[in-house]
């Protein structure tokens, strides 16, 4: 079991009170009763967590939707485990999905798991969002620095030259300067 499966079945054993429901999820190899359980009124916060979880290891695209909801959730243990079964779902809508929530100053609060899953997608739409969200993370006094590190770091692991300007105004950023400089070194030079 890799650590982020246990991770989320400790937290979910927990949370549903080691319920026989609980066990009959994480035990059952039916991807159609896995679906059920998110589009079945009156089923627990933990099942439907656990079911899309699953259904997105195993890329059944249907738990598309209910991990893009995880992925913008205002726990950071259900953004994580969304981010990391979106990652694996390979659907197409996954990037584009994770731009507009990493993007949305509405919900930024919650925008450093789209970040970090753009980051690892590499997907066309992940420099362009990156560097959106950095520059209206520059403002003075922005509360959300470990929103901004995460995409400078990102932008230096793309390493796109599109995030040149960005990287150089994060300079004048002490919380972000050392950052911008690791990620300016790894862009080769525009020749």
């Amino acid at each position: 079991m890799d650590e982020e499966l246990r991770s989320l079945t400790e937290r979910l054993r927990t949370e549903s009170r080691g319920s026989l429901a609980y066990d009959r999820l994480l035990a059952t190899d039916d991807l159609d009763a896995l679906a059920r359980v998110l589009t079945e009124s009156g089923q627990p916060l933990w099942a439907r967590e656990l079911a899309a979880f699953r259904l997105g290891l195993a890329g059944d695209r249907r738990a598309f939707e209910s991990l893009v909801l995880f992925l913008n959730h205002r726990e950071p243990q259900r953004c994580a485990s969304a981010a990391y079964a979106l990652a694996r779902l390979d659907d197409p809508r996954t990037a584009r999905a994770a731009a507009t929530l990493a993007t949305n100053e509405l919900r930024v609060a919650y925008a450093l798991y789209p970040v970090r899953l753009l980051i690892s997608l590499h997907a066309p739409e992940s420099v362009p969002a990156l560097i959106t969200t950095l520059e209206r993370r520059l403002r003075p006094h922005d509360p959300y620095r470990r929103v901004a590190l995460a995409c400078v770091e990102g932008l230096g692991t793309l390493e796109d030259a599109r995030a040149r300007p960005v990287l150089n105004e994060a300079l004048a950023h002490p919380v972000l300067a050392e950052a911008a400089v690791r990620a300016l070194a790894r862009i080769p030079k525009q020749r």
